[in-house]
C-alpha cells in the first residue's frame, strides 16, 4: 500500500512521542512492504509563534489532502494567558471541525502487568474492556454566544452548550454499530435531569434504539457514570456521550490503566480518503506535559497505540495494527516501563528506549 500521512507534532512532549510513532511506522513499512509518505506541519503554540495562528492554512490543507493525520499534543504555559485571543487549543478544535471529525473513539483495556499501577484494587480491573465514543464537534466547545461581557459593572463569561438532532444522531449511530461488533451493550451518558441539551440527547438516542434491537441500551447521568467508572468499570462496553462529558470521563478512565500516557484515540467523520476509508485524526489523549518536555522521558505508548488505530481505520491494515498492539502488549509483559509506570525497584526507560523495545517486538 501507498499512503500519505500528515504529522502534527505540536508542543511539549508532542514532538518526542510523534517521533517514536514515526519510528514504528517506518518499521511497519519495511516489514510489510508499504510506502508511507509523511510530511510535518505546525499546529498549536508553535504555530502561533511562527504564524500568529494555531492552525495555519498550510497545515489544514495538508490534513485535508492526506489519507490520515497523526497528532502529538498542543499547549503549554507559554501560551496559557486566559486573556489571549489566540490559544493553542484553537488549532485542535479547528482541525477537528474542518475535517468533520464528529466521533472520537477512546478504547480502554487493562494490561494485567499494570494492575498494580492503577489506584483501583486489581479485582476491580478484571474484565475491563470498553470504548468511549465522544461527540467531537458540538457542545459547549463550539456553541455560541461565547464571550465575556460587562453586566452591572462586572465581567460575565458566557459559554453555550448546544446540540442539534443530526449531531446526536450520527454519533449515536456510530456507537450503536460499534456495540454491535463488541458485547452488544451501549451506555448513553448525559445530564438530562438538569440540561435541556441533554434531554434532547436522550430523546434522540432513545428514538434510534429500535433500529438496533440486538443492543442493550442504558442511560446514565454523567455524575453516576463517573462513579461507576471507578466502582464497576468492567460493566461498561461502549459509552456514548457529549464533547465535554467525554473529555472528562476519558481522562478519569485513563487512570485505570495506570497512566494517561497509555491511551490512544481515533477521531473519525464521514470524509473518505483515496482508499475509501475514513480520513481520521489520531492522537494520544494526554496533553503536552510541559513539566517533562525535552527530557526524553515521555511515555510513547498512547501515540504508538494511536498509530495502530490509524493503520486499522484509515488504511484498513488490520494485520499491521494488530502487530503494533501486540508489540506494545509484549513489551509491557516483559516488564519494560517508562517513568510514569515504573514501580519501586524498576529502572524506567526513556522514550527512545521504550520505543526500541516495541520496535524490536514487531513482526
Amino acid at each position: 500500500m501507498e499512503a500519505t500521512i500528515a504529522l502534527l507534532p505540536g508542543d511539549g512532549i508532542g514532538p518526542e512521542v510523534t517521533a517514536a510513532a514515526t519510528t514504528v511506522l517506518t518499521t511497519i513499512a519495511h516489514q510489510f512492504n508499504h510506502t508511507f509518505h509523511t510530511s510535518t506541519h505546525l499546529i498549536g503554540g508553535c504555530a502561533i509563534d511562527a504564524h500568529g495562528t494555531a492552525l495555519p492554512e498550510e497545515t489544514l490543507g495538508a490534513c485535508l489532502e492526506a489519507d490520515a493525520v497523526l497528532l502529538g499534543a498542543v499547549g503549554g504555559p507559554k501560551w496559557d494567558d486566559p486573556r489571549a485571543a489566540v490559544r493553542p487549543e484553537q488549532g485542535l478544535l479547528g482541525i477537528r471541525k474542518n475535517m468533520g471529525l464528529f466521533a472520537n473513539l477512546r478504547p480502554l483495556t487493562i494490561h494485567p502487568a499494570l494492575a498494580h499501577a492503577s489506584p483501583l484494587k486489581p479485582e476491580k480491573l478484571q474484565g475491563v474492556d470498553l470504548v468511549v465514543v465522544r461527540e467531537l464537534t458540538g457542545d459547549v466547545y463550539f456553541g455560541t454566544p461565547r464571550e465575556r461581557r460587562q453586566v452591572n459593572g462586572e465581567w460575565q463569561a458566557v459559554d453555550t452548550m448546544i446540540y442539534s438532532e443530526h449531531e446526536i444522531r450520527r454519533v449515536a449511530h456510530t456507537a450503536f454499530k460499534m456495540a454491535r461488533g463488541r458485547r452488544q451493550k451501549l451506555t448513553s451518558v448525559d445530564k438530562a435531569n438538569v440540561l435541556e441539551s441533554s434531554r434532547l440527547w436522550r430523546q434522540v438516542v432513545m428514538e434510534l434504539a429500535p433500529e438496533y434491537p440486538d443492543i442493550t441500551l442504558e442511560h446514565l447521568l454523567v455524575d453516576a457514570a463517573a462513579m461507576h467508572l471507578i466502582t464497576r468499570p468492567a460493566s461498561f462496553d461502549v459509552i456514548v456521550t457529549g464533547n465535554l462529558f467525554g473529555d472528562i470521563l476519558t481522562d478519569e478512565a485513563s487512570v485505570l490503566s495506570g497512566s494517561l500516557g497509555n491511551l490512544p484515540s481515533a477521531s473519525l467523520g464521514d470524509s473518505l480518503n483515496r482508499h475509501g476509508r475514513p480520513r481520521g485524526l489520531y492522537e494520544p489523549i494526554h496533553g503536552s506535559a510541559p513539566d517533562i518536555a525535552g527530557k526524553g522521558v515521555a511515555n510513547p505508548i498512547g501515540t504508538i497505540g494511536s498509530l495502530a488505530l490509524l493503520l486499522r481505520y484509515s488504511l484498513g491494515l488490520e494485520r499491521e495494527a494488530a502487530a503494533v498492539e501486540t508489540a506494545i502488549y509484549d513489551t509491557l509483559s516483559a516488564g519494560h516501563r517508562t517513568g510514569d509506570l515504573a514501580g519501586e525497584g524498576t529502572r524506567p526507560l526513556n522514550t527512545q528506549e521504550m520505543t526500541a523495545q516495541i520496535v524490536g517486538r514487531l513482526g
